[in-house]
């Protein structure tokens, strides 16, 4: 069984500044919990109680935000705060988070390939920090599943617009299944018109250990960048590789206007938010 997941939550999240000047961008509130909280929710819910999270400079808020804090509970403890009490203490009881930083950014491949002695030549699952996943069934679930299955790298797929493909690594295969599919070829960020398919990388993984042999030999290429598509496309040369397309839907978390977004659907499905939004935006929309 799999039990350890890595996330990647190194970038500078330039995107968003001047917030990220000093702040993490993994940290932006989704309604009242920070984007990375979610992510790591999401491994837990899926059997993972051990993760490793790969940071870098200007991230330590991520890390006092997985610790305890002792002044804030005994003050919440204090006043009778006893449900936000719960939900703080809850942050730091939900799996065991280790910590290791990429000191220079070089690429998601480069992102993961620190995570190699933490994994221990295990399988593990790998999801990005700053994207989020709604489905009815676990996604995570889903891909350690089709691992144990077939005992090779499965990565998650989701099918995006023509104009959207070169901002992802985007797969050819072929289907064998309802949502499995063969995986026969793999490009990082295809120039317009050159992509195999719309079946973009979804940001969720799972990975044989034997990726880090194919990291070591894979090239700088887009962006200059040790890609971790290019370390599958290596892999996929000796070993199958599968594909699960996801059934729900995903948030990146990495631009504005996703952001802003992925704020109104997660607040419109909160009991105690989501009539009064939701009156206020018809309201916005009449006027």
């Amino acid at each position: 069984m799999i039990k350890k997941a890595v996330i990647p939550a190194a970038g500078m999240g330039t995107r968003f500044l001047p917030f990220a000047k000093a702040q993490p961008k993994e940290m932006l509130p989704i309604v009242d919990q920070p984007v990375i909280q979610y992510v790591v929710e999401e491994a837990v819910a899926a059997g993972i109680t051990d993760i490793l999270m790969i940071i870098g400079k200007g991230k330590r808020a991520i890390e006092e935000h997985f610790d305890r804090n002792f002044e804030l509970e005994a003050g919440l403890a204090e006043k009778g705060r006893v449900e936000d009490l719960q939900a703080v203490r809850r942050i730091s009881d939900l799996a065991d988070i280790h910590f290791v930083w990429q000191k220079e950014l070089n690429g998601l491949g480069d992102a993961v390939r620190h995570a190699r002695h933490h994994v221990n030549n295990e399988p593990f699952l790998l999801l990005l920090g700053d994207t989020l996943i709604q489905s009815e069934d676990s996604l995570c679930r889903r891909l350690i599943e089709v691992y144990e299955r077939y005992g090779e790298s499965v990565v998650a797929l989701e099918p995006v617009a023509e104009d959207k493909v070169g901002l992802y690594g985007v797969i050819r295969g072929r289907a064998i299944g309802e949502d499995l599919h063969l995986i026969e070829d793999l490009v990082e960020k295809p120039e317009a018109g050159e992509a195999p398919s719309n079946l973009a990388i979804a940001s969720r993984y799972v990975l044989s250990p034997r990726i880090f042999d194919y990291l070591e030999l894979t090239p700088r290429g887009k962006s200059n960048e040790i890609q971790l598509t290019d370390a599958l496309r290596l892999m996929l040369r000796d070993v199958a590789i599968y594909g699960v397309t996801l059934n729900g839907r995903r948030h990146d978390i990495g631009n504005k206007l996703d952001f802003l977004k992925t704020n109104i659907v997660y607040g419109l499905e909160r009991e105690n938010l989501g009539p009064d939004l939701r009156s206020f935006i018809e309201d916005l929309v009449r006027e």
